[in-house]
């Protein structure tokens, strides 16, 4: 029995300019083009969803929907910088993260030793984390297959947890509404209404050969989904190129010597989540990460296969140099080069 979370951060665009912004929480906005310029949205806040507002919408026609909504133009740097920093904690918890889009992802944690073995922990720790972190909520499904879990994460929105238990699947799935299943769309959902299914438990009634002739090759996925099976693994298409950690302050630091006082304890962790990394990966790069308290950042980074703490310090003091700030975020980790993956010539240590 395999166990599968399926994270997905809430309204993802906008939950990151309003976490950078405060002035635009708690009032309708969206990410996407500008309103007289034909722009369209590409996500929104739930404010703005409680009036209408959806993605893909042209932006006039979001504006009449509600006339206060503000649209702010997207920041994709933003958004892939903390797609990444969910990544690296996705990561923490195993190597098995199948990555679906910037803001979403399925994690297998079979077999796992993290939070005595509890899929539903490591999925509360990790919306934990992605909150204390990065300032933004993530919902989670957790179940025995990807379907399942996926749907499940839908089910609380925003920043909820659902659990689809193995004995408890298939009651939910049967009276799961048919829309919810991958692939069913308006077209689809009419003409399954049209055959009396409104429930993945009305489709119980067809076998796969009759669904397979009126759906064609999705008719056999239509069979399969309605009785909550899903055999795909998660597939990982991609191994990590770089481990970090990174904490947040409650209080910023007021300057580099605080900094510094922060290193052991992150290195400490580093050097942990290291350790649990199989052989084939070398590292060839340490780097630090400060995020200034006006949100701006900078990163710092220098060859070496060696995680020390003098060189941590030394690119600490460089890095608070740019900014010359309080620090709102410390972060260190290491790039490195996949054996397994890049066969390609790289740079050995002489006399490793």
């Amino acid at each position: 029995m395999r166990k599968i979370i399926h994270c997905d951060a809430d309204c993802f665009f906008a939950a990151i300019e309003m976490r950078d912004d405060p002035g635009l929480r708690n009032r309708p906005m969206a990410v996407g083009g500008s309103a007289d310029r034909r722009g369209v949205i590409s996500t929104c806040n739930y404010e703005a969803r409680r009036y209408g507002v959806r993605s893909a919408m042209a932006s006039a026609y979001a504006k009449r929907l509600c006339p206060d909504l503000i649209i702010v133009p997207g920041r994709m740097e933003a958004y892939r910088e903390a797609s990444l920093a969910m990544r690296h904690i996705f990561y923490d918890y195993s190597e098995l993260v199948e990555p679906l889009s910037l803001d979403e992802a399925y994690i297998e944690v079979t077999g796992t030793e993290f939070c005595q073995g509890s899929a539903t922990r490591i999925a509360e720790a990790i919306r934990t984390r992605v909150r204390d972190e990065l300032g933004i909520t993530v919902s989670a499904g957790v179940a025995a297959n990807k379907f399942l879990a996926k749907v499940a994460s839908d089910w609380r929105k925003p920043d909820g947890l659902f659990v689809v238990p193995p004995a408890a699947s298939e009651e939910f799935v049967r009276h799961l509404p048919v829309t919810k299943v991958p692939g069913v769309g308006r077209a689809t959902a009419t003409r399954l209404s049209q055959m009396g299914v409104v429930r993945c438990g009305d489709l119980l009634q067809f076998d796969v050969f009759e669904l397979s002739e009126r759906f064609g090759a999705f008719g056999q996925r239509l069979h399969q989904l309605s009785r909550g099976q899903d055999d795909r693994p998660v597939s990982v298409s991609r191994r990590r190129k770089s481990l970090s950690v990174e904490h947040t302050y409650a209080r910023d630091l007021p300057d580099v010597e605080g900094c510094l006082g922060q290193l052991p304890a992150l290195l400490q962790s580093l050097v942990r989540r290291l350790r649990r990394l199989e052989d084939d990966y070398q590292v060839v790069k340490a780097f630090v990460k400060l995020k200034f308290d006006d949100f701006s950042s900078t990163t710092l980074e220098r060859t070496g296969s060696q995680v020390r703490l003098e060189d941590y310090s030394e690119l600490c003091r460089e890095a608070f140099e740019r900014g010359d700030r309080p620090v709102r975020l410390l972060g260190l980790g290491v790039r490195f080069v996949d054996l397994r993956e890049d066969r390609a010539f790289y740079q050995l240590d002489l006399f490793a």
